[in-house]
Parts: C-alpha cells; structure tokens; sequence
C-alpha cells in the first residue's frame, strides 16, 4: 500500500458508485489479501464478498453497486475491537487499490447478510461494505448524510488526546513523534463520526480509552463504538510502524483515572 497518511487522508466514505462491476484482477487481490488479515488480539477475523443478485441482499444507502463484504467474528470479549482493527484494514488496501468502501453497521436487510454470511449462533456480523468504483457524482441522499454528521470534519487534535492524565490536554508539539500516528487516529472513520477514541500519552506507554454514547450497542452488533476503537488502533499502529517506532500490543488497564463514560480498551508499549 502507498503511505498510510495519503490513503487516510485521501479516502473517504462511498455510497453512490458507478455501476461498473469490479475487474477479475481486482476480485482476486481483494480475496488473497481479505484471507490474511490479522488483527492484535489474535481473534479470527472470516471476510466474505457477497453477491447481491444471488443472496437477496438490500442497503438502502447504497446505489451503483451488486458486491459487498461481510465478515464474521466469534462473539467472545474483544471481538468488536478486532473486528474493526481487520475490517478497516481491508477497507484501507481496497480504496489504495481503486475500490470504495462504507462502514454499514444498522441500515441493511441485516437477516438476510447475515445468513448469506452463514453465521453460527456464536458469531456476529458486526458491520459491512458495498464494494465498486465511486461515482464522480455522489447522489442528493449520500451528499445529505455526509453534511449531517459533519463527514469531513474532525474534532481539535488536543481534545481527543492527552499528556499523562485526562487533565492535560496534549498539544502536536509536545506529542513529538507520536504526533502523526495521533493524527491519523484523528482522521480515522467512526459510527456517524462521533470520533469515540481517547487517548492518554505517557513516557513509554500510548492507552487508549472509550468515551461511550448512549444508542451504538446491540445485541447483534455487539458494541459498534468499541469497533470504532478497534479502527483508531488500527491506524495508530500502522502509522506508528511506518515512522519506525518499535511497539507492543497489551490490554493492561494501567488505572488511570477516567469519567464513568470513559472506559480503558488497549495499550501500545514504546519499546
């Protein structure tokens, strides 16, 4: 893939596409790399593109299109942190590759998505994407739904991130080079862009925290705002490694004080 900041930058949600279906070469790169995803937590991340035609499916929100991808993780504890750490991989190598994503979480004839996905009764479906090229043109509705959730816009770099505690903002200057990985996490796609993802920067150690809102959790989409997070980590960390920074993955709450609407996910140790 090229440079992980031109891909973040330079994607963006699609919904309107061109009606042209996806080249055979292109089927068979997103197919060999969807069955080598990896995520942190070691937890099985299984893709599937779906046919529309053939498994009845309907988004919607979507137009221009017959392709999708599902994928399917047990539904153990993680699962949606890993579920959004592998899904927007694949999301970021389809778009450096010409091909347009949305993350559809609720607006979906989900029954039918998830028996094409053959779900077993202790796996979940958390999200899914239609897959094409963008059309030059986004439709009324699309342009719509990306103005009422401020689409194109990210909160303050120093109200997201934090230096030491959640009492002192952290400021591009002072995060150093942690500063890109930051800002990429800034950058990153969330469940209508409420941007969930907090994080408090130490000497050795970047945690990342959930500020939770009311209405993301159910009980077939498991908690859609902890996939958010699985997303940010997914780009702290290529981000990180890109930079040449040597880093480790743990889940060790290191018991840093937190409003009860904040809630500790995962840590990257600075080795």
């Amino acid at each position: 893939m090229e440079h992980i900041a031109e891909i973040v930058r330079g994607r963006r949600s699609v919904r309107t596409f061109d009606g042209k279906e996806i080249s055979g070469d292109t089927i068979e790169k997103l197919s060999t790399f969807m069955a080598k995803v990896e995520n942190p937590y070691g937890i099985p991340v299984e893709f599937k593109l779906l046919d529309a035609g053939k498994y009845e499916l309907k988004c919607p929100v979507v137009s221009g299109t017959n392709l999708y991808v599902g994928a399917k993780v047990p539904q153990i504890p993680h699962m949606e942190e890993a579920f959004g750490y592998s899904f927007e991989m694949f999301v970021l190598y389809a778009w450096s590759i010409g091909v347009g994503t949305v993350w559809v979480g609720g607006t979906m004839d989900r029954p039918a998505f998830e028996q094409a996905m053959e779900l077993e009764q202790n796996e979940r479906m958390l999200c899914m994407s239609p897959l094409g090229s963008p059309s030059k043109k986004m439709s009324f509705r699309e342009s719509m739904m990306r103005k009422a959730i401020k689409a194109d816009s990210r909160n303050p770099f120093d109200t997201l991130f934090f230096d030491g505690s959640f009492n002192l903002p952290l400021t591009e200057e002072k995060a150093g080079q942690l500063a890109q990985p930051l800002e990429m996490v800034r950058w990153a796609p969330s469940a209508v862009n409420k941007q969930p993802w907090r994080v408090v920067v130490k000497k050795d150690a970047v945690h990342f925290y959930l500020k939770r809102t009311k209405g993301f959790h159910g009980e077939r989409t498991g908690n859609l705002q902890k996939v958010d997070l699985g997303i940010a980590l997914c780009h702290f960390e290529l981000a990180a490694k890109e930079h040449g920074l040597n880093i480790s993955f743990n889940i060790n709450d290191p018991g840093i004080t937190t409003e009860s609407d904040t809630e500790y996910i995962a840590s990257y140790l600075l080795l």
